[in-house]
């Protein structure tokens, strides 16, 4: 009986057909009052990309239609999460919904979020960005070790970012790059800088005199 239903073309077990898992965004507050952390249950990009201006936006597409807002002023896009700084002349009450709603159909879409070669083109890649390390002296790779380690995961669950600039072995000046929600608060950009100045100074002794903080 079982040949026969076999030959038949009997199915023994049926696969259930795949569901496709649902794009869900959710919001959360950052320390800038100018800048909301819009999160995706799903990744975005392998690496992060900042961009201040439309003019910026060659190499992702996403960052292109969210510019297409007159009220957005810059865009910070990580791993799962995009962080959007606003204009002050408008409220985040009136235009959150709009904006959860725009990244989620985007995503669902399946939409380009950034171009195949923006990685490449901002060195940005792990080969690009392993040859930049490994070119650094001891003192460099030390303060990114432990910029890494213990200064980025504390800024990334702020929708911010944290990039390493040059060391100056003479003046013992560290200057580091601030993106995405650490960038452009006074208040915030004062209180991080000294926490990365006092960390290092504690951890690296004399080798470090201050730091300087850039927004990105």
């Amino acid at each position: 009986k079982i040949e026969s239903y076999l030959n038949k073309g009997g199915v023994i077990t049926a696969e259930k057909p795949k569901t496709k898992k649902a794009v869900t965004i959710y919001t959360e507050s950052t320390p800038n009052l100018s800048v909301l952390k819009f999160v995706a249950n799903k990744n975005l990009v392998h690496t992060n990309f900042e961009f201040n201006s439309i003019e910026e936006t060659k190499l992702s597409p996403f960052a292109t239609a969210l510019f297409q807002f007159p009220f957005i002023k810059s865009v910070f896009l990580d791993r799962n999460y995009v962080s959007i700084t606003k204009f002050d002349v408008i409220e985040w009450n009136d235009i959150t919904l709009e904006l959860r709603k725009f990244i989620k159909n985007y995503i669902e879409d399946k939409k380009e979020m950034v171009t195949n070669n923006a990685s490449e083109s901002l060195e940005k890649t792990s080969a690009q960005l392993n040859q930049a390390y490994e070119n650094l002296d001891d003192t460099s790779k030390e303060i990114i070790n432990i910029l890494e380690q213990y200064i980025r995961p504390a800024v990334a669950s702020d929708g911010g970012n944290i990039v390493f600039k040059s060391y100056d072995p003479e003046t013992k000046l560290v200057k580091v790059i601030l993106q995405g929600a650490c960038s452009g608060c006074p208040s915030s950009t004062f209180t991080l800088k000294n926490g990365i100045e006092n960390m290092l100074k504690e951890m690296m002794g004399p080798k470090i005199e201050s730091v300087e903080a850039f927004n990105g």
